[in-house]
Parts: structure tokens; sequence; C-alpha cells
């Protein structure tokens, strides 16, 4: 292995906890900022906010930072990473001017029609009552969607005309979302199959990671409210190798010139959620880092070290970097406090996590902190992600759900048909 570098982490979910565990398991010296109860098995926790730039910079300054994973997307929307650049620390991310592929859903639908990205048909408003007649003069259910921010929540997929009016009205007149909610997109509803595809970019460049998938929905069969994602497996066999091709051409490869043309080069890791129908991909989104919970499916169980690839990919320079390679397939299943997604209880006691899991086996901490007594309390909505990796996806489903029937919580609810889609297909191999 090369030098053993210090890596700062900025995050508090189980994402962070991925990335924190695979760079310490490399032989690195890891800081998360601020961290869980699950980070500091493996790290040091420093009480740094995501939101709080001058405290990040002066930390991966007094840490000698090798480099700065940025987790989240709030710091990169802020400018952490323009700002850790102005002192001279490396960092994994995009530029603030390059993270509005993600910060609006305005803008992101205007840099594909002006690049010729396949998008969903849509419209952008900031008046309540010309969204209202657009809805109602279309007569049929669209998608309704907040500009900004809101912690994967300002989507609404509606079923009825009035329902798409009814998320206008909660979004700019009653502000549930505040000023991130004042701007509006409505498009067209797509169908198809959705995917998680993540690349990894310095710029020009871009390294495919494995296909993904996660489920949005709170409840089983996608039902309820959309959620932050409530669990992914990867591969995901609706991405097979000609139409990861073809996402790489029509999508990532435009994506990168275009945002280069526009003089905000994209480097850091990129994750489209795509919508496939009838062999066609088309963008619902782009995000301006790791999915989570696509990380814990990406990361964990593969040969190889991270840090020398994100160091590329900060550095400009992917050409001679590959990615660490995955073997098999996995499966994380997100187990949520009671009232997710609404307003989570927090302070309640979480039991079995003494356990020992068996190979393949990960417990990713989210919303935990430890209690003055020494136990691991939840503090959060999603409060762990449990999954496994293995030689089928079918073996990674049922150590994972193994492990997720060992712990417990009162009010802990979660998916019980992670993956269920791409098993019950015809061609999915059993083990």
């Amino acid at each position: 292995m090369s030098r053993a570098k210090r890596v700062v982490v900025v995050g508090s979910g189980a994402r962070e906890h991925a990335l924190a565990s695979v760079v310490a398991a490399a032989g690195h010296h890891v800081i998360v900022a601020p961290g869980n109860a699950g980070t500091e098995l493996v790290a040091r926790n420093v009480g740094v906010p995501p939101d709080d730039v001058p405290g990040l910079v002066e930390l991966a300054v007094a840490e000698v930072a090798d480099l700065v994973i940025v987790g989240p997307e709030v710091p990169l929307m802020l400018g952490l990473v323009d700002a850790l650049a102005a002192r001279g620390v490396r960092a994994l991310g995009p530029t603030r001017a390059a993270a509005r592929l993600e910060a609006s859903k305005a803008f992101m639908k205007h840099f594909c029609k002006r690049h010729g990205i396949a998008t969903a048909p849509f419209s952008v408003f900031d008046d309540a009552d010309a969204a209202e007649r657009h809805l109602r003069t279309a007569g049929r259910p669209l998608v309704v969607k907040a500009d900004g921010l809101a912690a994967g929540k300002g989507v609404v997929v509606a079923d009825t005309v009035e329902e798409g009016c009814a998320a206008v009205d909660r979004m700019m007149r009653k502000g549930e979302f505040g000023e991130a909610g004042r701007t509006v997109v409505v498009e067209e509803r797509l169908g198809g199959e959705e995917a998680s595809f993540h690349v990894v970019c310095d710029g020009s460049r871009a390294v495919a990671l494995a296909p993904a998938q996660d489920h949005k929905r709170v409840g089983d069969g996608d039902t309820g409210p959309n959620t932050g994602g409530m669990g992914a497996y990867a591969p995901a066999p609706v991405i097979g190798d000609d139409m990861r091709e073809r996402v790489i051409r029509e999508v990532i490869e435009p994506t990168l010139a275009g945002m280069a043309s526009d003089g905000v080069p994209f480097r850091g890791v990129l994750f489209v959620g795509l919508m496939i129908e009838r062999g066609t991909p088309r963008v619902l989104e782009y995000n301006v880092r790791f999915g989570d919970p696509e990380a814990t499916v990406l990361l964990p169980g593969t040969d190889g070290d991270w840090v020398p690839f994100f160091e590329a990919a900060a550095n400009g320079d992917l050409s001679r970097s590959p990615a660490p390679r995955a073997r098999g397939a996995a499966l994380s299943v997100v187990m949520a406090a009671h009232g997710y997604p609404g307003t989570p209880r927090k302070g309640d006691a979480i039991t079995g996590l003494e356990l020992v899991v068996p190979p393949g086996a990960f417990v990713f901490h989210a919303g935990t902190t430890r209690a003055a007594d020494g136990r691991v309390v939840t503090s959060g909505g999603r409060v762990l992600t449990v999954g496994a990796r293995a030689a089928s996806l079918a073996e990674a489903e049922r150590v994972a759900y193994d492990v997720v029937g060992r712990i417990r919580w009162d009010g802990e609810h979660h998916r019980r048909d992670i993956g269920r889609r791409a098993l019950e297909r015809p061609d999915q191999p059993t083990p």
C-alpha cells in the first residue's frame, strides 16, 4: 500500500460510516465530522457540523488532511470545496457552481435541455396560481418538485390532479420546504424502472461504478410517502452492459462536456437518477455526491484502496486510476425510527448491536448517538443501514435480513422487499 493518508470525511449518515469504514480498512487515518455512534468505531469523531464551512476548513488544515471526502450535499452547495481549495486542501466533490446540478432542479432541467440530455418534459413556476392552472389544464397527474434541497422529500409523484395542486399549495403557499419550494418544477410522469448510476469524475473523464437501485417509498410495494431511501442493491439488472454504455454515451459524456463548456468542470462523485423505459434512459435528477443508501452497497466488500482513486479524481486525472473492483452483489436495508418520514422519535435504546455479524454483513449507523450511560440510542429518522455482500443477490438478501432481525428498538420499521424487483426477474440466478 502507498503511504497512509489523513482523510477527513464530512457527514453523519450511513454513507459517511461506509466511507470511513473502507478508508480505515485500507490503513488510512480517518476523522469524521461530526460522525455518529458507528463512525467512532472506525475513526475519530470531531463535532463540527456539515454546514459549518469555516469550521470544517479549519479542521482540515489543523489535521493536515491529505484529502477531504464530502458526504452530504449541503456543504457542497455552501462552497466547502472552494473554501478548502483556497487553503490548499484537496477535496473530493464539486465546486459550489458545479453543485447547482443538484441544488436547483430548475437549473438541472434547463441544463439537460440545453445540452440535449433526455429528461421528462417540464415547466418551471414561481407563482402558485400559474402552477395550479398548468396542472388543471393538463388534466392528468404530473410530478411536482421543489426546486431546492428538501432532504429527499421535495418530490410528489401525483396520482391525481388534485394531489398535484395540493403539493403546489404546500410547497409554494404554505412554505413546507422554506425557500426550497418557492419555485417548483412540474414535469411529465415517466414510466419504467428507476436506477441509480454513479460515476467518479475528474472534470473530463468518468469512471462508472456498479449500477444500483434505491427504494424511495417508505412502504413495501413502493407505497407511502417518499423518503431519503429505504434500501438499495447493486448491481441492478435493469442496466446491463449495453444500457451501461448507452447511459455513458447519452448522459454522462454530454453532462461532463456541458459542464466544462459552461465553465464549471465537474470533479467528484456524480450520481444520476435514471428512469429506464422501453430501453431508453432519461434523467430524473442529478446528485453531486454518493447516494445514501446506495453508498452502502457500492463501497463495502470491494478489492482495493479507494483513497488513491478519490485523490486522482480530485487532482483532475483518472487516466491511470481504476476504481476498486466489486465482487458479487450487495443489498442493504434501512431501519427507521418511529414516525419517519415524518417527525422521528429520538432516544430509543437500540439492542442487538453487540452481536457478531456473519461474514460479508455490515451495519452502518446513521441516526444514532451514544447516551451518557453508554447505550446507543436513536437520534434521527433513518437510524441504521444493515446489509451484506455475497456471491449472489439472493444470498445477500438472506444475510442482510437475518442481521436486521437481530436488531431492535421500540417503533423500528423497515421494508421487507428490498431487491424483490431484481430477484423476481426471470434471468436472476439463484444461489
